[in-house]
């Protein structure tokens, strides 16, 4: 008799188990924090976040400087939890129709060496709302984010790639 019951109340446990795991998988989100307001991206970037157009080749050296930065910038971005000041760059100068100058073919010769490096980087952008977020706000593509660069106390850079030449 013992047995029995034994069994008969580890059924009513696993079945109470799986009652419990399946509701709180299909519970509704509505716990979670929208991001179709406005305030609420600003709450999650708390940083103003400006945009700005250039040359390739106006930045060249500090492009380069921060594609090889990427491993490091992407360990920095996953522990930032404030920014102060956030810059979208947007360099000009990248596209198939654009002419081959010598800053384009070095800015592209880093992109290839460090590939693994701005994946890691981007991946980084992706897991942290103060930045994809910030990002996402101004329509910008991960796979367009060329660079990061951390200037003076919590300024940041995102340098990304425009089409216009």
């Amino acid at each position: 008799m013992d047995t029995y019951l034994f069994f008969k109340v580890r059924r009513l446990l696993a079945a109470a188990s799986l009652g419990l795991f399946t509701a709180f998988l299909c519970a509704p989100s509505g716990y979670a924090q929208g991001l179709a307001a406005k305030e609420t991206i600003d709450t999650i970037v708390d940083a103003e976040v400006e945009t700005a157009d250039e040359t390739a080749t106006a930045r060249e050296q500090r492009v380069i400087a921060a594609i090889e930065n990427s491993r490091d910038n992407a360990a920095q971005i996953r522990k930032r939890v404030s920014v102060d000041n956030l810059k979208i760059v947007f360099l000009h100068g990248f596209g198939p129709d654009c002419a081959d100058t010598a800053s384009r073919s070095a800015i592209n010769a880093k992109l290839e060496d460090f590939a693994t490096d701005i994946t890691a980087m981007r991946e980084a952008i992706q897991g942290s709302a103060i930045f994809y977020h910030a990002v996402d706000s101004r329509s910008v593509l991960l796979n367009d984010i060329v660079a990061v660069e951390f200037g003076q106390s919590d300024d940041v850079t995102v340098m990304v790639a425009s089409t216009k030449c």
